[in-house]
């Protein structure tokens, strides 16, 4: 059956117009971003491929434009272009909410935040939250990139951005491309030198969270801060 010979109620369109778009499931939401599909799938199953080649929702948020490349059915610029913007429309709304609030008010927005930057990266990203003196986000950079045991993380960098955002706290991330979320012995050591780097000019260190596809770990609550 093609999409356009499913009944009109149970086309994603109608069914979003007419009940709301909380009736539609996520491969119908996604159906209607993609619009088409392929010669012998309907969209409906594309958006369905789509969703289980990358884990769900969160896993689809969470790819760049050289992932969607390499998914039959995506290989146009027009559709990847389309769900690209998408996907950093959910980015921006998140850091528009921990702009707003201060990020500890949501810490589930923190973890979901840095899910949608740096999870799905292939290799080693150090990044820094920079937050002002309530705690809500100034900016988040990526400030390094490579293994953290064999890259150096300069404290005196963290330490110039910081200052240049007048930031009163930061939050460290990185994340880990193989999977796991266990901090290692370098990571512990990184995050007290950036501790006592940045303590010098009155910034605090709240966390360090390290971040892996569909989960994260606070060091902060596993007091190693």
């Amino acid at each position: 059956m093609s999409f356009k010979d499913l009944p009109a109620e149970a086309r994603p369109r109608e069914k979003l117009l007419a009940r709301g778009a909380g009736a539609l499931g996520d491969a119908e939401l996604l159906a209607l971003l993609l619009r088409t599909g392929l010669a012998g799938k309907n969209v409906l199953q594309l958006a369905q491929e789509l969703l289980d080649t990358f884990g769900g929702i969160a896993g689809l948020l969470q790819t760049g434009v050289d992932d969607l490349r390499q998914v039959k059915g995506l290989g146009g610029p027009a559709k990847r272009a389309e769900l690209t913007a998408v996907l950093e429309l959910a980015r921006r709304a998140m850091a528009e909410r921990l702009r707003e609030r201060a990020v500890f008010d949501s810490p589930a927005a923190v973890s979901h935040y840095l899910q949608l930057h740096i999870a799905s990266r292939p290799h080693e990203v150090f990044a820094a939250l920079f937050l002002d003196a309530q705690h809500r986000l100034i900016a988040m950079e990526e400030l390094f990139r490579g293994t953290l045991s064999q890259t150096s993380v300069y404290p005196r960098e963290v330490v110039v951005r910081a200052l240049h955002h007048h930031a009163a706290a930061v939050i460290l991330a990185h994340n880990h491309p193989s999977g796991g979320v266990e901090p290692s012995r370098a990571d512990e050591a990184l995050t007290q030198t950036l501790k006592a780097a940045l303590a010098l000019v009155d910034v605090r260190v709240l966390d360090h969270i390290v971040v892996a596809r569909g989960q994260t770990l606070s060091m902060a609550e596993r007091g190693l801060l």
